[in-house]
This record gives C-alpha cells, sequence and structure tokens, in this order.
C-alpha cells in the first residue's frame, strides 16, 4: 500500500517539475539576446528549483 502512495507522489511532483521547467525555458529563451543567452536560460530552466530553494532558505535563515 505504501508503495502506491509513493509512486502516486513522485508522478505528481514530476508533472509540476515538468510544468515549470517548460515555463522557465520559455521566460528565459524569450529574454535571450544571443545563442548563448539562450543556452543559459535552458540550463537555469533545469536547475531552478534547487536555487529557489536556496533562496528560500538563505531568506529564512535556515
Amino acid at each position: 500500500m505504501k508503495e502506491r502512495i509513493k509512486t502516486r507522489m513522485v508522478g505528481q511532483s514530476s508533472a509540476v517539475y515538468g510544468i515549470g521547467f517548460i515555463g522557465a525555458l520559455i521566460y528565459f529563451i524569450q529574454h535571450a539576446t544571443s545563442f548563448w543567452m539562450g543556452f543559459m536560460g535552458f540550463i537555469k530552466a533545469m536547475f531552478w528549483p534547487g536555487i529557489l530553494v536556496y533562496k528560500m532558505l538563505e531568506f529564512l535563515k535556515l
């Protein structure tokens, strides 16, 4: 029973991450002024959740 719940929760978080990745990718690429800025936007889109958590913890001083 626990395995079903765990699998179901992983699927939901993957969907949220996927939608966030697509949104961030579109945002960064739209604002890119060159190919390399677009490439950096792709890299930023992959790592934005980690950066967001880091900044939040830094703000909360945890």
